[in-house]
């Protein structure tokens, strides 16, 4: 996703000490543009903006199991 710089992507607050997370990329109005923070230059994910915004309702409000 090189059109988004690297100032725009956001590491995940759940991410572990050896950087085992995502990365999503801010400023994209009609998707979210989400990406393996090992693998910053390699592929993103792109998913529509209600669907990102319920996934992260649903892990904000446990419906996940973490282990």
């Amino acid at each position: 996703m090189s059109e988004f710089s690297p100032g725009e992507w956001r590491k995940s607050s759940y991410s572990g000490a050896q950087s085992e997370c995502v990365e999503v990329a801010l400023g994209a109005a009609d998707a979210v543009p989400v990406r393996d923070s090992k693998d910053p230059g390699g592929p993103a994910l792109l998913f529509a903006v209600d669907a990102w915004v319920s996934f992260v309702a649903g892990v904000k409000g446990g419906e996940f199991p973490t282990g």
